[in-house]
């Protein structure tokens, strides 16, 4: 058989958990900032050490608990700061517990995919997560009656952008890296997506950078570089 019932199993999990992650995470953006929910969203590291530790005894050198630490130490300070200024969302306390259980769903799916990875060629591994999410994500929009075609040209390109964009090239290198480095690495990697996210929202949106917040990217890429030097 082209799959076992264990891998089926994995990847079924696998893209559950990437619709999770979806779903939680870009709902929270209607609630909270650009930068609290990027930064929350990517507390990735803390919740796979944890896991890792706990199921498989797995424990991280120094270099990397010296760069999770900072990672999180700045996504904190970003958090914190953005906390401290106006228009930070609708219902910012609801937002920031969306994006943590959406940290939480990527997180699983990383550690799937981590095991999937290992007997998975990176084109099966995709068509089967990235398709059983959109399976998944259908459905709960049907089920909750959303639209799904109703978008003016602006909005069919903003999707098509993201599809492309940071779906199939970011999230594919992602799945291509799970087979070379561990979860905890690729976890940490993300810690830069806030950096680009506030950027994009000072941006487009007006959402703008505190003092904080610089000190936070500044430690988010330190705790990067640590991080790569832990896979060497």
């Amino acid at each position: 058989p082209l799959l076992t019932r264990r891998q089926l199993g994995l990847a079924l999990a696998a893209g559950l958990c990437l619709a999770a992650h979806f779903g939680t995470w870009i709902t929270s953006l209607e609630y909270t900032s650009v930068a609290s929910s990027a930064s929350l969203v990517t507390t990735n590291p803390l919740w796979i050490g944890i896991a890792s530790f706990l199921l498989f005894r797995e424990v991280p050198n120094r270099f990397l608990l010296a760069g999770i630490g900072l990672s999180l130490l700045g996504s904190l300070l970003i958090f914190v700061s953005d906390s401290q200024q106006a228009g930070s969302g609708a219902n910012p306390m609801l937002g920031n517990g969306l994006a943590i259980v959406g940290s939480w769903c990527f997180s699983a799916y990383l550690m799937i995919g981590r095991r999937l990875r290992a007997s998975l060629s990176l084109t099966l591994y995709i068509w089967l997560a990235y398709g059983i999410a959109a399976l998944f994500l259908f459905g709960a929009t049907a089920a909750l009656a959303q639209p799904m075609l109703d978008f003016s040209s602006l909005g069919w390109l903003a999707l098509i952008g993201m599809a492309l964009g940071p779906q199939l090239v970011g999230h594919t290198s992602y799945n291509w890296a799970l087979k070379h480095v561990s979860p905890a690495f690729v976890a940490v990697v993300t810690l830069g997506e806030p950096v680009g996210c506030a950027l994009m929202a000072y941006l487009f949106f007006g959402e703008t950078l505190a003092p904080l917040q610089s000190v936070g990217f500044g430690l988010l890429l330190v705790g990067i570089y640590l991080a790569a030097r832990s896979e060497r």
